[in-house]
């Protein structure tokens, strides 16, 4: 599978970050075969008519809509080519983390690594006019470089994206209150590394030096479910990857995760999905996945 990998904007390697047209990059979304990046995207769509199979959904694309799409989620574009308009913005992550000296920073936007909520928003014409109207500020900076451009940059890409994680927040019913620690993001960035060889919830607070008490606390008042059923999405999310895209048999993902038998592995995923690996793979083939 293809990897598409972020290219340094007009402005040299102070910016991992830029706004794309869809006159410009439309090549990658209308019919396009299956692939993968190593960056965000947040896609603001005005038109629209088609669907986006990212991972193992599917999402109807309409006018007036926003996509989130974190690192390395496979994607495949069904999009009609005489009725798009969109604009992208791309970052990496790292860049994002460094350029707000925060490096939990994309760990704190709900709807990047997001495995429980929707990964698109319903907006008006009128928010996805405003909304490029931003886009365009930035993409206007990051082409004329000027000495105060990176001030302005930052100031308006943390009002976008915060503006952006406000408004999902109150369609999903999910909190904004801030607090001293930052133990829930930190354990969804721990699960982002740890996956494939930890499933153990002891394990991930003994890291992060908490109790379990306190780390299904911090979970749940920011993400909305428990610690343990934020664990069992990502490692059912992994399972499902690898069946569709790696080739393995069940025994070798059982491997690769850690499972200590592969009948442990066909458990877990029958009583999370209701179906077999194997009737989940003619699901999804059939396009019911």
């Amino acid at each position: 599978m293809r990897i598409l990998k972020f290219h340094k904007t007009e402005c040299g390697v102070d910016f991992l970050l830029n706004v794309l047209t869809s006159e410009e990059v439309k090549g990658n979304y209308i019919n396009s075969g299956a692939y993968n990046t190593d960056f965000f995207e947040i896609i603001f769509f005005k038109k629209g008519n088609g669907a986006l199979l990212l991972n193992q959904e599917k999402i109807t694309i309409s006018d007036n809509q926003i996509l989130f799409i974190s690192p390395f989620q496979k994607r495949q574009w069904i999009l009609e080519a005489d009725h798009l308009d969109f604009t992208v913005l791309a970052f990496q992550e790292d860049f994002l983390n460094d350029f707000f000296t925060d490096k939990l920073f994309t760990f704190r936007l709900l709807y990047f690594y997001q495995l429980s909520y929707p990964l698109h928003l319903p907006e008006t014409k009128e928010s996805i006019a405003k909304f490029c109207e931003l886009l365009t500020e930035i993409k206007t900076e990051l082409i004329a470089k000027k000495t105060d451009s990176v001030h302005i940059i930052r100031s308006l890409l943390y009002y976008l994206l915060q503006k952006l994680n406000r408004r999902y927040a109150e369609i999903n019913d999910l909190s904004l209150n801030r607090s001293d620690n930052n133990y829930a993001f930190q354990y969804k960035e721990l699960l982002e590394k740890h996956i494939k060889e930890q499933q153990r919830i002891d394990y991930y607070a003994s890291l992060l030096n908490i109790s379990r008490i306190s780390l299904n606390k911090a979970v749940k008042t920011y993400f909305n479910v428990t610690a343990t059923q934020l664990l069992k999405h990502r490692l059912l999310f992994e399972i499902k990857n690898y069946l569709i895209y790696s080739g393995l048999t069940v025994s070798e993902i059982a491997s690769e995760l850690h499972f200590s038998e592969p009948n442990h592995l066909m458990r877990f995923f029958k009583t999370q999905t209701g179906m077999t690996t194997g009737e989940f793979l003619i699901d999804y083939q059939n396009g019911s996945k």
